[in-house]
């Protein structure tokens, strides 16, 4: 398990990079860091393996305060973004390197690495050196070096994000097996939505230092605490509109919708729709945002058409070959929706 407690991190110049963070990983659990460049994600992964050292607060993993240890007394193994492996040592001695570091006897760390470089399909690599490797290659030894020492806890750093469309994908799939066979508490971090929603247990949102929210993929998809988590989650991102309450409904983008519960009028709100939780009709209705098709996107299996309207541009999505024609007037029926007052979840509608 791996706890941090007021965790604080100021740079020279007053930089704030992590600001009073408190979180609990249990043990086991595949956490993700996710958040905007200079969010403070992976300054927070390299405090909790030792590279950077804390300016306030404390470094748990179980019962041991491990805050002012340096990294090689943590028994975490961390997996850089770059990979960081040896060049001018074959696949082989980078797989036992740790192993050498802690004076294990050359015959057993061969005997090790060759065990675990047979895991991840290694075995025909294990002469090689990482230029003759490629890129999905060097990161599998990445991991069987991080695997082969035993480590509590895996800390990745943006692992996946040098490796083509099509090889991340794949390598997706694999790590989140990995490390369910090894039971292994993993911290990972990405500044990919995607990334984390499909291979995390929780993810906490971050910016600015902060912990926006923590949660699980399915909640931080469905129920965005901030208008900032709602514009950050979702492979396109959330319609955030403009919205009033008055005495005859809910004023949003040309339509006036009921109002929920606990409104009664005279509030500015920010209404969040999906496009995924949209429909298009095509005859006018009073629950409808009207507009115009201005844009067709092909996804693939859906298209994502943009409406515009007399306000701001709405986003939808809708089945392939359901299509409106370009320059048609059309209304965006919401199905599933969530109101925001001053930037914070209100209410589900």
């Amino acid at each position: 398990m791996i706890t941090l407690h007021a965790l604080t991190k100021i740079f020279p110049g007053g930089v704030r990079a992590l600001d009073d963070i408190h979180l609990t990983i249990a043990d086991g659990e595949f956490f993700a860091l996710l958040g905007p460049s200079g969010c403070g994600k992976t300054t927070l992964l390299r405090t909790i393996a030792g590279l950077e050292t804390p300016t306030g607060g404390a470094v748990r993993l179980d019962d041991r305060d491990v805050t002012a240890l340096p990294p090689g007394q943590r028994d975490v193994a961390m997996v850089f973004q770059d990979y960081a492996i040896f060049p001018h040592m074959d696949v082989t001695a980078n797989i036992a390197y740790p192993l050498r570091i802690r004076k294990v006897p050359c015959a057993q760390r061969d005997a090790k690495a060759a065990e675990v470089a047979a895991r991840l399909s290694l075995t025909g690599l294990l002469r090689r050196r990482p230029a003759e490797l490629s890129g999905g290659q060097q990161q599998r030894v990445a991991l069987a070096r991080a695997i082969a020492c035993h480590p509590t806890a895996f800390l990745f750093d943006e692992p996946l994000s040098n490796l083509d469309a099509r090889l991340r994908l794949e390598a997706r799939t694999f790590l989140k097996r990995l490390q369910r066979e090894l039971a292994v508490t993993t911290v990972f971090v990405t500044h990919d939505q995607a990334e984390a929603l499909a291979l995390a247990d929780r993810i906490a949102v971050m910016d600015g230092g902060r912990m926006i929210q923590v949660a699980t993929p399915a909640e931080i998809f469905h129920r965005p605490a901030t208008t900032f988590v709602a514009s950050f989650i979702g492979s396109t991102p959330m319609n955030l509109l403009e919205a009033r309450a008055t005495p005859t409904g809910l004023q949003v983008a040309g339509a006036t919708l009921p109002l929920p519960d606990g409104l009664t009028g005279d509030d500015d709100l920010t209404y969040g729709v999906r496009p995924e939780y949209m429909t298009l009709s095509p005859a006018e209705r009073p629950d409808a945002f009207p507009g115009t098709i201005s844009v067709l996107e092909n996804l693939g299996t859906h298209t994502l058409v943009t409406l515009e309207t007399p306000g701001p541009l709405i986003q939808l999505v809708v089945p392939e070959g359901d299509e409106p024609p370009l320059g048609t007037p059309a209304w965006a029926v919401p199905r599933r929706a969530l109101l925001y007052r001053d930037g914070t979840l209100h209410t589900t509608r």
